[in-house]
């Protein structure tokens, strides 16, 4: 049981039921009214602890991301005419796992990649995908995430001793915020983000600066913005610490008592040229000054970062910057400063010098992660080890990795590909084998964006509406892919018998016992074992909550390393008995329900290194940071605008959103361009006019706008998609913005895109 008959049964009841938003990281609570599989009614959850009721626009549209023509149904599998048919969830799991098991015996594990492992909204499904990827013997694992934050990542594990260091920022409590390369009104990314962006804009005592090329959303409400060129935001953050440093604003108390570096890193910006670097940003050098005293001089300040610097020049040189500008100051491990956090179910982990590189590009790992910039080479080479074989769940790299071209030629080189999705996606049009999944509304479901501080909160999902095909949760078929895979046996007996008395009388911990003697007499398992957890303790769950079996690992893990602040939230016991009355918690709450309750001092026990001290001083980027001395941007006559790829905007969400029918604005992706600019190419408004890059070209319309700089242009992500009009036919939702950018365009150090600075021409479409 999958909980697709529970939800049938209550189909027609037309009581609101918890759930959450998936669109982003916050995960909103929500309620929804739903009937005949449709989701009728959507409206905040005030129940919610982490939203409180609050709501965007966006979620109100959720029934287009459950009910759309492009919604897999059934298993499917290429014909060698291209077309595609229907085949048994037994023959597609017996064919794909035959094929698997003569790659791996013919080029070992290394052949293997796997792509994703949860949206927005889905990570339970990945908390099994890594049994696959262990019983195939791959360490190869690309996601978006290594497409966006790897840099920073990167960055954290020098500083803090381990990429996994995870940093918040204290945007509700602080005096002094900067918001840099992000929109926070637009793409939110913060708990109740317009009320937060209120409560400053109410409070002559708070002050919010922006950092932004573009006067955005945010920016227009904004007490500072600071308006910076595109690519140029190094300049402009290593004038405001030399600013700090010049001025003696730095905290000497704070650096000396946590830090390693200082005097090193000192030297770095002493006697940097304030002016002059202030300049090629683009900002006023008082103005910049006048930040920085104030960002050094408040009680307390906080730095919220995004995209907006992390995909674009310098990026990982961006992430060491911002991290600098709250740790120099003393702004750090503080209420309203940036802060480590403990997640409950890390998303991420932390590569080593000696872990396994790509055989093609040399790349390395970062937190466990390789970025979908290389993949395309990893494939598409006659390197002996290349990547032979690809498992894509729930990602669009086609339309959302970097370089469409690369990835749709790459694609047709595979000897295997298989997809596991909701959708008919761009990439899902060139596996082998398409494997349907149930949606997000139609299982038990979670995020590991657990975010909360002090108290954190983890949301348990019911599945609120029936099974709609022929389709499974990902845990159930990666079990059968490992079955398949002659990793596990179908059954274990002995284990699910204990689970059923476990759960029964949790006194006897017969579960646990069971699974340790198990574990021991068949070592080779432990590689399995949330599959192992899902196949019998899964079972003995409530109906509909099989999938919810790995959290108990979690709840364990959790428990046994942070006991006292689960036992704040009021449960009670030790190691055990206090992980599974937290997963109990998790089990009988249809809302987000309390992980542990922090105090703000105890942060400091998350720095990773040996004496828990930060090591400011990173030679790899202080090295960098000089080079900018003398870095010349030349302008690229053939290509004189400067493209910022991918702006959030009202209507547009991720890619799980395909056709434009839920958009009341904006629906075709409109490229913004300076008026002037316009007028210089002869064009208004509403003309069509095609974005060249060196990589390919996209026609889009035009829209006038000042809140770009003369030769700035911006696109919006999330279109491009191929949908179903109401005659049937298969159209294009706007511009696909990666057919212009290129794999090669790339930080130096994490391989993360510059989206936000891609050399494009205009010329205008004839009608």
């Amino acid at each position: 049981m999958h909980g697709a008959e529970t939800a049938e049964r209550q189909t027609d009841q037309q009581e609101w039921r918890p759930t959450a938003c998936i669109l982003c990281s916050i995960n909103c609570g929500l309620e929804m009214q739903v009937d005949k599989g449709r989701i009728v009614k959507v409206r905040g959850d005030k129940l919610a602890p982490n939203s409180e009721g609050y709501i965007c626009q966006k979620a109100a549209k959720l029934d287009h991301y459950q009910n759309h023509s492009a919604r897999l149904r059934q298993p499917l599998k290429r014909q060698p005419n291209g077309e595609y048919a229907p085949i048994s969830w037994d023959a597609a799991i017996a064919e794909i796992t035959t094929r698997m098991r003569a790659i791996k015996a013919q080029h070992g594990g290394g052949a293997f990649a796997y792509y994703g492992g949860g949206g927005q909204g889905n990570h339970l499904g990945g908390s099994y995908s890594g049994a696959l990827r262990a019983a195939l013997d791959t360490p190869y694992l690309y996601t978006a995430l290594a497409q966006e934050k790897t840099g920073d990542f990167w960055v954290n594990g020098k500083l803090f001793g381990r990429e996994s260091c995870f940093v918040l920022e204290g945007m509700e409590h602080s005096e002094y915020c900067i918001v840099l390369g992000a929109n926070p009104y637009m793409a939110h990314g913060v708990r109740k983000t317009r009320d937060l962006l209120k409560a400053y804009k109410k409070d002559p005592n708070r002050t919010l600066v922006v950092i932004d090329p573009r006067v955005s959303e945010t920016a227009k409400d904004a007490d500072i913005h600071l308006r910076v060129r595109p690519g140029m935001d190094a300049y402009l953050l290593a004038t405001l610490i030399a600013v700090i440093f010049q001025e003696k604003l730095e905290d000497t108390g704070f650096l000396s008592q946590h830090t390693h570096g200082y005097d090193e890193l000192r030297r770095h910006f002493i006697d940097l040229p304030v002016e002059q670097y202030a300049t090629i940003a683009g900002v006023d050098p008082e103005l910049a000054r006048q930040v920085a005293r104030g960002f050094a001089t408040a009680k307390s300040a906080t730095v919220r970062a995004d995209l907006g610097i992390q995909h674009s020049l310098h990026s990982t040189l961006n992430s060491y910057l911002e991290k600098l500008l709250f740790l120099v100051t003393g702004n750090f491990n503080k209420q309203g400063g940036n802060h480590l956090m403990a997640q409950f179910a890390p998303l991420i982990g932390h590569s080593k010098a000696e872990d396994k590189k790509t055989a093609v590009t040399g790349m390395y790992g970062i937190a466990k992660l390789f970025p979908p910039n290389i993949l395309p080479q990893e494939i598409d080479s006659d390197h002996p080890d290349r990547i032979r074989a690809l498992v894509v769940d729930s990602a669009n790299p086609a339309l959302s990795a970097a370089d469409t071209e690369a990835y749709r030629s790459a694609f047709e080189k595979l000897e295997l590909m298989v997809v596991i999705d909701v959708a008919m996606t761009e990439t899902a049009r060139h596996a082998h084998y398409i494997l349907p999944a149930d949606s997000q509304f139609e299982k038990v479901e979670s995020t590991y964006f657990t975010f909360g501080f002090p108290t954190n909160y983890y949301h348990l999902r019911r599945p609120i509406l029936p099974r709609s095909g022929d389709t499974l949760p990902e845990p159930e078929i990666y079990r059968r892919l490992l079955v398949g895979l002659g990793a596990i046996p179908d059954r274990f007996p002995l284990l699910e018998k204990a689970a059923k008395l476990d759960r029964r009388l949790p006194v006897s911990r017969a579960f646990p016992l069971a699974l340790a003697a198990a574990l021991k007499r068949h070592p080779e398992w432990s590689k399995y074992v949330p599959v192992i957890l899902y196949a019998t303790l899964g079972k003995a769950l409530p109906e509909g909550m099989q999938s919810a079996a790995a959290i108990w690992g979690v709840c364990q893990m959790y428990a046994a390393k942070f006991g006292s602040q689960v036992r704040r939230t009021g449960l009670q016991g030790k190691r055990y008995t206090l992980g599974l009355a937290l997963f109990n918690r998790f089990l009988e709450s249809p809302r987000p329900a309390p992980i542990a309750t922090f105090k703000v001092e105890e942060t400091w026990n998350l720095i990773k290194t040996g004496d828990r001290k930060i090591n400011l001083y990173i030679p790899e980027l202080t090295e960098w940071l000089d080079r900018l001395k003398t870095e010349a941007l030349s302008e690229d006559k053939d290509y004189p605008f400067i493209l910022a790829a991918g702006e959030r905007r009202a209507y547009n969400a991720n890619q799980i959103y395909r056709g434009p029918e839920w958009r009341k604005t904006d629906k075709e992706g409109l490229l913004r361009i300076h008026p002037s600019d316009l007028a210089k190419l002869g064009l208004v408004s509403g003309d069509k006019v095609r974005c060249r890059s060196r990589r390919g070209a996209v026609e889009a319309i035009a829209s006038a706008d000042e809140s770009v700089l003369p030769g700035v242009l911006t696109l919006p992500h999330g279109f491009g998609m191929l949908y179903q009009d109401e005659q049937g036919r298969q159209l294009r939702n706007g511009p696909a913005i990666n057919m212009l950018t290129d794999a090669d365009h790339c930080d130096p150090i994490a391989k993360t895109p510059y989206h936000k600075y891609v050399p494009v021409a205009l010329e205008a479409v004839d009608p």
